[in-house]
This record gives structure tokens, sequence and C-alpha cells, in this order.
């Protein structure tokens, strides 16, 4: 029986991915900060008889990754797979936010994948096997406000992946990035929330998200990629997900930086209209809201 190891298993993608793996007859391990006021999680396994193990690790946290990974370890040998799911996300303006919640979100999506993967690889660069799964996002190619702490961190994972996959080929062990874009997840239900921002692109932002999330896009759309992904047999590393990803990151890469900073400095009214006319969506929070 082949192994995974989940990160942030509670909810959304991870919790998906774990019962997408369970289903196809993975031994999996699914992790997170705080397993026991886990229960959905609990019932489906109870219910479905799956081989899904819940383990407490905080990503965030050097010692708590070794013991939990040096624990399924000592249990099973070794992990075939690993999936670098766990993330949180932080939106606003750059001079808004605090300096807090920059440190927060690079501890957790960059730094928390990484203490990860450097506690797998000694072992899959032993048995020369192994496959490592990082979900970073279109927000790994593409940076605009109010996500832009948020894309840093996800610009950062998508490099070092680059890097690590350079690193480990010899090693018969394959890295894998995927790149979901607006998927119906509690972290994409936040962004949509208005605040009293002093800078438009925070709300209005938001109304794209919230526009998007009226022909919702489910996480397990995203949890079968990743199956998908560990199951070919291949060195693909990026791998977009949903129908918006590709589209997007085309869009952008279509544009020249000084255009792509004038699309998202645009005054509202010509910003709203372009995102009507380009996407066939209508942002305006107004009439978002009355649909939702």
């Amino acid at each position: 029986m082949k192994t995974v190891l989940i990160t942030g298993t509670s909810k959304g993608i991870g919790l998906e991915a774990a019962l997408a793996f369970g289903r196809a007859g993975y031994k999996v391990f699914a992790t997170m900060r705080n397993p026991e006021g886990d229960q959905i999680l609990k019932e489906i396994i109870k219910d479905e008889s799956l081989a899904i193990s819940i383990s407490k690790m905080d990503v965030d946290n050097d010692e708590s990754v070794k013991n939990a990974i040096d624990a399924i370890l000592n249990e099973v040998g070794s992990i075939d797979v690993l999936v670098n799911n766990a993330g949180i996300e932080r939106h606003g303006s750059i001079e808004e936010m605090s300096m807090t919640d920059f440190k927060d979100i690079m501890e957790t999506n960059y730094f928390g994948a990484i203490r990860c993967a450097k506690s797998v690889l000694p072992k899959m660069r032993e048995i020369q096997n192994g496959c490592i799964i990082n979900v970073a996002s279109v927000a790994g190619h593409i940076s605009n406000s109010p996500l832009g702490a948020y894309a840093a961190s996800k610009f950062a994972l998508e490099a070092i992946s680059e890097a690590l996959a350079q690193e480990v080929k010899p090693f018969n062990i394959q890295v894998k990035i995927i790149e979901p874009g607006i998927i119906n997840t509690q972290m994409a239900q936040d962004i949509r929330e208005t605040s009293d921002s002093i800078y438009p692109q925070v709300n209005r932002f938001g109304g794209l998200f919230a526009a998007s999330l009226n022909t919702p896009t489910p996480p397990s759309l995203v949890a079968d990629k990743i199956l998908e992904v560990a199951e070919e047999n291949n060195w693909k590393l990026r791998h977009p997900v949903g129908p918006d990803a590709a589209p997007f990151i085309e869009w952008r890469a279509s544009m020249i930086d000084e255009e792509w900073i004038d699309w998202n400095a645009a005054n509202d009214e010509d910003w709203y209209n372009s995102v009507e006319r380009d996407f066939g969506l209508d942002a305006r929070q107004e009439k978002v809201s009355k649909t939702l």
C-alpha cells in the first residue's frame, strides 16, 4: 500500500485530498494543527472505513514537524508522497497589513513546506523514490492587491519548488506544483468580505472573488488533480487547476508589467468595466451581495 502525508487536512483542499487518496487505496497520514477539533474527516473515515490516520502537526514548528514525520516513518518505513497543502491567507494593502501578518503567511506557506520537504527527503533519497507536491496558487504567478503578501509566499514556494526539482531528479524524486484558481474554500470566502481600506483594490478584488463564487469550483476538483499528479509517471512541474487558472495566467503573461500595474491602478469604474468585458463578471459589490 502506498503512503501519503498531507498537511492542512482539517478543511478545504486538504480534507478533500485526504479523502481522494484514501478512496484510491493509499495509507493516508492526514495532519493538522488541532486534530482534536476535527469531526468531519473522522466521521467520513469511520463511515467509509478508509485507511486514514489523523495526527497533530504544526508546519510552523520545527519540533512538531520532526516528531510527527519521525513517528510516521517509524510506523511505515517510508513516505511515497508528500502533499504540502497547509496554508493561510491574509489580505489587505501593504501599508495597512501588520508585519505579524506578513511573517505568519511566510512561516506557514513557505517555510512550512520547506520543513516538511527537508524531513522526508533523506528517506526518499535513500530509497531513490518519492513525490513532493506543493500546493501553490495562480497567485504564484500573478501579484496584485490586496493579495500581495499571499502572492509573495506563493511566488517563493514556486521558486523553491523549481530549485528542489533540479536537485532531487537524479534521485528519482518528482516535484510537482499545483496552481489552483479561485476555489470555493473558506479562504476564498474570506477574501470577498468588504473592509474600510483606504485603497480601492482591497474591496473591488473581493467583488471579483464573490462574483466568481456564484459559480463555485469545489475543492474536490483540486484534490482529484493532486491525486492524478501523484500517480503520473512524468516530470511535468506546474499544474494549473480550475476553469480560470490557466486562462488567468495566460492573460497576465500577455501584458507587459506596466500594463498590469495600470490595470490594477485604474479607477473603479474603468476597472469594473474591464472585468465585466474581459471575464463576463460584474464584480461591483452592491450587485454581487444581492446574489449571495
